[in-house]
């Protein structure tokens, strides 16, 4: 399994200690796990940085109890978004935690693409950039949001509940890809652990941008010639409604569109009562105290969004289907905050077929 790993490094003792320890895991892997469950997915094609990363994003013990890797709420089969919302998107609409009991606020958006994302930023009269929903993984501690972001879920309460930093680290240490850390940071990687855990950060988002989760392999990418003749008219149709946001122009320096425009907007969605809060989520302005924000959420990458239901924030429209319908004409339903709401959506004026296009074109987004 491990086979990738780095030599080990004969000047350490206690790189010595913990690499026998290793060996044992690695055998005892062997033996117990089927081969189905052993060699699933290999690692072929990827630096040794984003091997550890995959590692990393695979890891269950990386959870408190051992229950929840990042891969269980960011899963490949769901568009790296979370697969049992997925299964029952009208009835679960957030990540449950490693306890199996504790709710996010939020639904879990795709993990793929989100490399692209820049700092988060004023520009040209808006908020632009940042990860999670709210922005609040800005670039301003790594130089990278995405691998500021991915140092959250383990230590959040709601999700893998882990202690502390120190307890993420000596899980790391004790792997049986411990050696590939050693290999990628270094005979001191594990010395000091706040700078271990911002280099577990920077794994795991070199693995996100990797081409394992970042493929640019959908039918859009790869055969737009065979499209039918209801996607192409979808394709138009978007083109004219929903570029303005989700751009069709390759942006931060991707080799394809990305179907974002890594804005903020209040688009007026309603409270979702699957998910109770004890306030109004107001997004954005939470991040930044700043009260002409409230209720405003990050422009969602397209790519992937038919494998990824339920939509928005909150997980409220189920289907993609739903979700177009609400863009079109809002439903008439009473937004959870009802300010800086963007008149950019729902007033586009399409018929039901129009919008059975664009939901057709929006499904020629997905990697294969």
């Amino acid at each position: 399994i491990y086979g990738d790993t780095a030599p080990i490094n004969g000047g350490h003792k206690k790189h010595r200690e913990h690499t026998m320890k290793r060996l044992i895991l690695i055998v005892l892997a062997l033996i117990i796990l089927p081969a189905s469950t052993a060699f699933a997915a290999p690692a072929t094609g990827l630096t040794d940085m984003e091997k550890l990363g995959r590692f990393l994003f695979k890891d269950k013990n990386l959870s408190y109890n051992g229950t929840q890797s990042c891969q269980v709420c960011h899963h490949p089969f769901a568009g790296f978004a979370d697969r049992r919302n997925e299964r029952h998107p009208a009835t679960s609409v957030v990540s449950i935690g490693a306890d199996g009991v504790s709710k996010g606020g939020r639904n879990a958006p795709s993990a793929a693409y989100a490399g692209y994302s820049p700092h988060l930023e004023y520009i040209d009269g808006g908020w632009v950039g940042g990860l999670f929903w709210d922005g609040r993984a800005d670039g301003s501690v790594l130089g990278d949001p995405l691998a500021e972001q991915a140092m959250g879920p383990p230590l959040n309460a709601v999700e893998m509940a882990m202690p502390n930093r120190a307890s993420i680290i000596d899980v790391i240490e004790e792997s049986a890809y411990a050696d590939l850390f050693f290999n990628v940071f270094g005979p001191d990687a594990f010395n000091n652990v706040e700078i271990a855990y911002t280099d577990f950060g920077r794994a795991l988002a070199a693995y996100q941008r990797s081409g394992q989760v970042t493929r640019f392999t959908s039918r859009f990418d790869t055969s737009q010639a065979s499209f039918s003749e209801v996607e192409q008219e979808g394709a138009t149709l978007f083109q004219e409604n929903c570029r303005a946001c989700h751009t069709t122009d390759a942006q931060y320096s991707a080799p394809a569109p990305l179907f974002t425009n890594y804005r903020y907007h209040n688009i007026g969605v309603p409270p979702n009562p699957l998910v109770p809060l004890d306030t109004p989520d107001i997004g954005l302005g939470g991040t930044l105290n700043d009260s002409t924000q409230d209720g405003k959420f990050k422009v969602p990458t397209l790519r992937n969004i038919a494998a990824s239901p339920p939509y928005a924030h909150n997980g409220y429209f189920p289907t993609l289907t739903e979700m177009v319908n609400f863009l079109n004409d809002n439903g008439g339903v009473t937004p959870e905050i009802d300010e800086n709401i963007t008149p950019l959506v729902g007033n586009m004026g399409l018929n039901e077929s129009e919008i059975d296009a664009i939901v057709s074109f929006l499904m020629t987004l997905t990697d294969q």
